[in-house]
């Protein structure tokens, strides 16, 4: 392992100690807002020194079987055990090295966040919005498999099923860390069910995913900004129509933004969302606009969240996903539509942390 990583390992062990007495202060205990900050932190530093530690007995094991080796020439048995011992601590430290440089990357602040998931039809027409069903059912099992809490915003449903536009609002530990990669163009190639001659049709739908804000740091939006209609929330075919104005449609009218909530028969507690879901549009509009000015520096796999760039496809007649940004390809279509999307978000992150690495590595060379 580098020596800048050791330093900056041996600060974490350093910084346990320091949390673990500050936790153990009678004035910190009373003071909820500290403590709790603290103890996060300390949650987070002791993973990493607890790998740490793992990796400082692996490398003395490792030293002890090379010694042992060393002097066991004539004791064949002895020699088998201490080369069984030295293979297995190289590894080990191997996967623990790559695991404690990962840890050691720079974390996006918004990974820890809730979020808004919006689906939302494009080209293909009634095809597209049952695809839009298709994905919203796939994002929902898989929060269930997660032990995460999901919930309609908003939602206009097709005729023939699906969706012609859908918002969740998706509530756990990590959710935008594991779910950010999801944004952008999905492609679904397979026989419609109204398709008579059995003739493959592509069509296509949008994701965005959106951090929800933290009150703390949300944007801070002029009332005088926002235009706000009252109306009556219908499902399809008008069915569960409210007799009264319950569902909200705000708009921010200098950038034109646009969010509705008709989830609840509360006008107070749709609006409340809507500016929730209101606040975190015009929020990624900025990361955006950031995200663009910053491309000629750094090209990031979220890239600039335009719902146009295609990144997966979804081929049904194959059985097979893949994702174009990292070329990923797996033929286990159906059990990814069921949720069983593990394997796909895995492959993003890794591939994150090896551009960071990489990126890193790049920097501390200059």
């Amino acid at each position: 392992m580098k020596l800048f990583f050791r330093q900056q390992l041996a600060r974490y062990a350093d910084r346990l100690g320091e949390l673990e007495f500050l936790l153990s202060r009678e004035d910190i205990m009373k003071d909820m807002a500290q403590f709790l900050v603290l103890s996060r932190e300390h949650t987070e530093v002791a993973a990493v020194a607890g790998r740490w530690a793992r990796y400082g007995q692996r490398e003395a094991d490792l030293a002890s079987a090379q010694e042992m080796l060393s002097s066991s020439a004539d004791d064949p048995e002895m020699a088998g055990m201490a080369q069984e011992e030295l293979e297995a601590a190289q590894a080990e430290l191997q996967v623990l090295d790559d695991e404690l440089q990962r840890m050691l990357l720079p974390k996006d602040p918004d990974d820890a966040r809730n979020a808004f998931v919006e689906i939302r039809a494009g080209t293909g027409g009634d095809e597209s919005a049952l695809f839009a069903g298709d994905l919203a059912r796939m994002y929902t099992r898989y929060c269930d498999k997660q032990g995460w809490k999901t919930e309609v915003i908003s939602e206009s449903l097709s005729e023939l099923g699906g969706y012609k536009e859908l918002v969740l609002r998706i509530e756990g530990v990590q959710v935008y860390g594991a779910l950010k990669f999801e944004s952008g163009g999905h492609r679904v190639q397979r026989v419609p069910a109204t398709e008579t001659q059995g003739r493959i049709h592509t069509s296509a739908c949008t994701v965005a995913v959106l951090p929800e804000p933290d009150e703390a740091t949300a944007v801070q939006i002029n009332p005088a900004d926002l235009r706000i209609d009252t109306y009556r929330a219908s499902g399809a075919g008008g069915q569960h129509i409210n007799k009264t104005d319950s569902a909200v449609r705000i708009t921010h009218v200098p950038t034109g933004i646009v969010a509705e909530c008709q989830d609840d028969r509360s006008q107070h507690r749709n609006k409340a969302k809507a500016l929730q879901v209101l606040s975190a549009r015009i929020q990624e509009k900025d990361r955006s606009e950031r995200a663009a000015r910053d491309a000629a520096q750094r090209k990031s796999l979220i890239g600039s969240g335009d719902r146009s760039d295609r990144i997966r496809t979804y081929n049904f007649p194959q059985g097979r996903l893949t994702d174009h940004r990292i070329n990923l390809t797996l033929y286990k279509l159906l059990t990814i539509m069921e949720g069983d999307l593990d394997d796909v978000v895995q492959a993003l992150q890794a591939y994150e942390a090896a551009q960071q690495l990489a990126e890193l590595e790049v920097g501390l060379a200059g």
